[in-house]
């Protein structure tokens, strides 16, 4: 399962925590790449728009997870992500 409370609100007990990250760059490449018509610049200015407004809220901020393993997707491809958490397992 996933979402930006999962690990620390949903599911705080789990066995089993990730915390994907990319770097701002490669997320806006990413997301840029999945809407037609949005540009890079506009979507990094979406992205931190959001991520700055999920951190600071009061009902379930973004954080890291205790206990989560943080994996840096930046480098990798889709099934690459799967093998690494199939590895944490």
């Amino acid at each position: 399962m996933e979402g930006r409370d999962i690990g620390s609100v949903v599911f705080p007990d789990a066995e089993v925590k990730v915390y994907l990250t990319a770097s701002p760059e490669v997320r806006a490449q990413r997301r840029a790449a999945e809407v037609p018509g949005l540009d890079v610049d506009a979507a990094a200015a979406d992205i931190r728009r959001r991520d700055e407004a999920d951190s600071s809220r009061t009902a379930s901020p973004l954080v890291t997870a205790d206990g989560a393993q943080v994996l840096d997707t930046s480098e990798l491809t889709v099934d690459g992500v799967v093998d690494a958490i199939v590895e944490m397992l």
